[in-house]
């Protein structure tokens, strides 16, 4: 039987459902999803096996004009897919204009990369926008396939993974069968620290916070993390702190219900909050953190 092997990495622009999407088609929950922009800050694989296919997917980060180091690490990573691609997903939305477009559509083109365009959100659109969408997205990357989906409610995602075996290319697995993803657990538990963090503070709180896992010592029945909030002012630290620590602790309790979920085993979090002034432009500290 011939078995089939390859990488299919999603791109697009901030907030179209990427992570959704990814985690619709991986099966698991690998990727953290906000309504905040810049949710995703690294390549994240995900890997579905088959007993003749195995497809590594990646969800990237959101697409943007670089502000600081950090996103200068995001972009990298988008770069980096493009170039290791057997197959693109490119995600738009019912919601975003066409003219909303980055150059990266030409550098397939260039590549002759093979191209599946995703229309997501469709169930908050009418049909006729969604037709009118594919009309213009036809005539902006007429080499590509389009897919209307809606990946919240799983609507046209079976059709997806369908055409993704279909274009896989012939070859031997590149990572052992019972492989999730390329992450460590440290990796995703500071992940879902930070997405409580995302969704229970506002304004400026998301886009400046960065977790680190300090420890992470795993016994036969329980895990003790100890888990460090990096934030740029001391203003912020008072804010995730709250009166009398009650915000932080609302984290923490969150975090912890869902860490336990994830490693299966009951876990004892400890959160500490430090200030790392501009730590978003320190390349040492970005490394430090995970970033390249």
């Amino acid at each position: 039987m011939l078995h089939k092997s390859g990488f299919v990495n999603i791109l697009g622009n901030p907030n179209v459902g990427k992570s959704t999407l990814m985690n619709e088609l991986v099966g698991e929950k690998l990727a953290i999803i906000t309504s905040k922009a810049q949710t995703t800050r690294h390549r994240i694989m995900g890997i579905v096996n088959g007993e003749d296919f195995q497809i590594v997917y990646s969800d990237t980060p959101g697409i943007l004009n670089p502000g600081y180091k950090l996103h200068e690490s995001m972009m990298k990573s988008v770069s980096s897919a493009i170039i290791d691609a057997d197959l693109i997903i490119y995600v738009t939305d019912v919601i975003e204009k066409t003219d909303k477009i980055h150059d990266y559509p030409g550098e397939l083109k260039i590549k002759k990369i093979p191209v599946l365009l995703v229309i997501n959100k469709v169930d908050l659109a009418k049909q006729e926008t969604v037709n009118q969408l594919i009309r213009e997205w036809e005539k902006i990357m007429p080499e590509a396939e389009i897919f209307p989906v809606s990946a919240l409610l799983k609507f046209n995602i079976s059709k997806l993974f369908d055409r993704i075996l279909e274009l896989l290319p012939a070859g031997e697995p590149y990572y052992p069968k019972d492989t999730l993803t390329d992450r460590p657990e440290r990796f995703f538990v500071s992940e879902i620290i930070r997405e409580k963090l995302i969704v229970n503070y506002h304004q400026e709180i998301p886009y400046s916070v960065q977790v680190e896992i300090e420890s992470f010592k795993e016994g036969e029945k329980l895990v003790k993390i100890r888990a460090i909030i990096y934030v740029l002012r001391n203003s912020q630290k008072g804010i995730i702190i709250g009166h009398k620590g009650e915000a932080l602790k609302k984290v923490g309790k969150e975090a912890r219900i869902e860490i336990e979920k994830f490693l299966a085993k009951k876990v004892y979090l400890e959160l500490f909050v430090k200030v790392s002034k501009d730590w978003r432009n320190k390349a040492g500290q970005l490394r430090n953190f995970g970033y390249r």
